[in-house]
């Protein structure tokens, strides 16, 4: 038995260490045949002694049962996403950003590929490979631990007994993919479009048996808490090799200023396409791990890195027509349709064209043939024609494509609007998806697609409708039983009940009233029963004065807000709604507090959600403005500020402060 365990010890490590040559280093030392011995003498001592088999052995990266369903892991330290640059001044901006955070320090940078496949978190306890993850929304993924260890370029055993959690990419190379393909067309099945959806759908099979049989493979690019193994991520990097862990080799350290990073970017203008695998462009992270604290990270995006975006792939096809579609505003929007074709892995028929001046400025006829790219390697849109046909040019329509109302242009807009705001099926649904967002009065179950049953049935002709919804009523929705039609009357009347006044101004979808506008008017209104009183005893004029008087509202806003309340329409909605007890009034401000007397105008990306932000200043007394006025305190300067505001910050003589500045200030501390 000892000699028997001695040997499977000494085959576990000696096919260990080969997979980690072929699949990690590409560099094998036997042939194939010669593993195929050391694999199946494997398998046969494995099978007369049973209980030599451990999790890390290669026979267990295939053979176990399907799975039913993939549990949820809950990560402490979230992946976030990365910004986006598109072009050297962006990535000029980003440096500058950097330097500036780090008190005029110019960092060195590492230079990676950005490869184009599935975000993965693993974890190595005592070495031995313990659990694995999808990247899900970031703090939330799906345990794929299973399929991973199929992966033959994964270790199953590091080569230290460090416990370790990494995150990489799983891809699969555009030979191996074609191949696959191959296969699959031979056996009569569908092909995959692309690489990655190819490896997504892989790594979401219920049976690693399957999973096993496709050239997944992976790069990992990031060690969690890598400070504790490394000063650096340069160094983190080369750490993770030693450990047995595939690291792309095309990973560059930069130091040196801004053109120094601008020449690493630009030198891989022409060596994309000779990667093996698709990437849409580089990561650019800053390299020391203290730096990176100091630099810290917003609630999306950590400001120590930035994704360059390499350019948008171009083909051209043909324009068959153009489609018509109408939001939630009453905007009507024009979409290419188009005769169908690749481009950048998927296949696409339809691309965005902003408005109709765009339709005429490019003169865009039926039959052309177009240049489309994607944006960002996402959204395609029209550029240019490129083989105009002989066909009458596309006109803007006259009727909105919903109800067949006459549409209108605004004064001072480019855009066609549909002003029949509760006539038109098409806005009353997308009225009422926003009505129940989680930002406005967050209805539990009340998703698009419930909201278009409630629309097609007629159950409800606009939002104030919702308040008298039957649970009998609801029972008539596709799909909805006796216990999701009382959960859902049930979400409404919570709704009803907790609606707060600015909640309820900013879900009534008035234009150019967000969030901040919503809460100034609150403010100032108090409730609707007073705005209501203030414009039948006043007039639309009087109403607008009195707005104009809330700091940061403006001329404009005041009249857009003055004309919603005069409209019949959305005035009858408003009166439905207070009589169905939907008529909240502004809670008083605080008299006391840190900041009391002191205004606000917060901009720009935060670390923390925005409502949480705005809610600590009215908690510790302060108020808040949508625009920078002589009136404003404080700017609040997260990261991507405007211009505008800093340019109206200065002429004011406004500070701009952070958002560390202001926790400060609310903790009653001073600046």
């Amino acid at each position: 038995m000892q000699v028997a365990q001695a040997r499977h010890v000494a085959l576990v490590s000696e096919l260990g260490e080969h997979d980690r040559r072929y699949h990690v280093e590409h560099a094998p030392t036997i042939s194939d045949v010669e593993y195929d011995q050391r694999y199946r003498e494997l398998v046969e001592l494995e099978r007369a002694h049973p209980e030599l088999v451990v999790p890390d052995s290669p026979t267990q990266r295939v053979g176990q049962a399907p799975i039913s369903e993939f549990p949820r892991v809950v990560r402490a330290v979230p992946m976030l996403s990365l910004d986006n640059s598109y072009d050297e001044a962006e990535l000029a901006a980003f440096h500058e950003r950097v330097v500036r955070g780090l008190g005029g320090d110019v960092p060195r940078y590492v230079v990676e590929p950005k490869i184009d496949g599935i975000g993965i978190e693993v974890t190595w306890h005592a070495g031995r490979l313990e659990l694995g993850a999808t990247r899900g929304d970031g703090v939330v993924g799906e345990e794929i631990t299973t399929n991973l260890r199929t992966l033959r370029g994964l270790p199953l055993r590091l080569s230290e007994p460090v416990t370790v959690t990494v995150r990489g990419e799983v891809y699969l190379r555009r030979d191996e993919f074609a191949r696959m393909n191959e296969a699959r067309l031979l056996a009569g099945d569908e092909p995959f479009k692309n690489p990655r959806n190819a490896a997504g759908g892989s790594l979401k099979l219920l049976d690693p048996r399957v999973v096993a049989t496709r050239p997944l493979r992976a790069f990992f690019y990031d060690v969690v808490d890598g400070d504790r193994f490394a000063a650096c991520h340069f160094e983190a990097l080369a750490w993770l090799r030693r450990l047995g862990l595939p690291v792309s080799p095309d990973v560059a350290a930069v130091s040196g200023d801004a053109d120094a990073l601008a020449r690493a970017v630009a030198s891989w203008r022409d060596r994309r396409d000779a990667l093996p695998y698709d990437a849409d462009g580089l990561v650019v992270k800053v390299d020391s791990f203290v730096q990176r604290r100091e630099l810290g990270a917003t609630a999306k995006f950590p400001r120590w890195a930035v994704a360059f975006k390499f350019p948008a792939r171009q083909v051209t096809t043909r324009l068959i027509g153009i489609v018509a579609t109408i939001g939630r505003t009453g905007v009507v929007t024009p979409t290419a349709d188009l005769e169908p074709v690749e481009l950048s892995g998927t296949t696409v028929k339809r691309a965005g064209l902003h408005n109709w001046e765009q339709v005429a400025r490019l003169g865009l006829r039926p039959g052309d043939r177009v240049l489309i790219e994607k944006a960002g390697e996402i959204i395609p849109q029209v550029l240019a024609v490129s083989e105009p046909s002989d066909a009458a040019p596309f006109t803007a329509p006259s009727a909105c494509p919903s109800c067949g109302h006459a549409l209108v242009q605004q004064e001072g807009e480019v855009a066609l609007r549909c002003p029949n705001r509760l006539g038109c099926a098409e806005q009353r649904l997308f009225a009422l998806v926003f009505f129940a967002g989680r930002a406005q009065l967050d209805i539990d179950g009340l998703g698009e697609e419930v909201a278009a049953g409630l629309v097609e049935q007629r159950l409800i002709g606009d939002v104030a409708d919702l308040f008298t919804l039957t649970v009998e009523q609801l029972l008539t929705l596709p799909l909805f039983a006796e216990k999701r039609a009382a959960n859902l009357r049930a979400a409404i009347a919570t709704a009803a009940q907790t609606a707060t006044l600015a909640r309820l101004v900013g879900a009534l979808g008035i234009p150019h009233v967000g969030t901040v506008t919503a809460r100034a008017i609150a403010a100032r209104v108090k409730s609707l029963g007073a705005l209501l009183a203030r414009l039948d005893e006043g007039g639309p004029d009087a109403l607008v004065a009195d707005l104009e008087e809330v700091d940061g509202l403006g001329a404009v806003i005041a009249r857009s807000v003055a004309a919603f309340f005069s409209d019949p329409q959305t005035r009858g909605v408003v009166d439905k709604l207070r009589a169905a007890g939907l008529d909240p009034v502004a809670a008083a401000a605080k008299s006391g507090g840190p900041c009391a007397g002191l205004t606000f105008c917060v901009t720009g990306t935060l670390t923390r959600p925005r409502p949480e932000v705005l809610r600590l200043i009215e908690e510790a007394g302060g108020k808040i403005t949508g625009a920078v006025s002589k009136k404003t305190s404080y700017l609040v300067a997260g990261d991507d500020v405007g211009t505008a505001k800093r340019a109206a910050a200065e002429q004011h003589g406004v500070r701009a402060i952070s958002e560390a500045d202001l926790l400060r200030l609310v903790a009653g501390e001073s600046l």
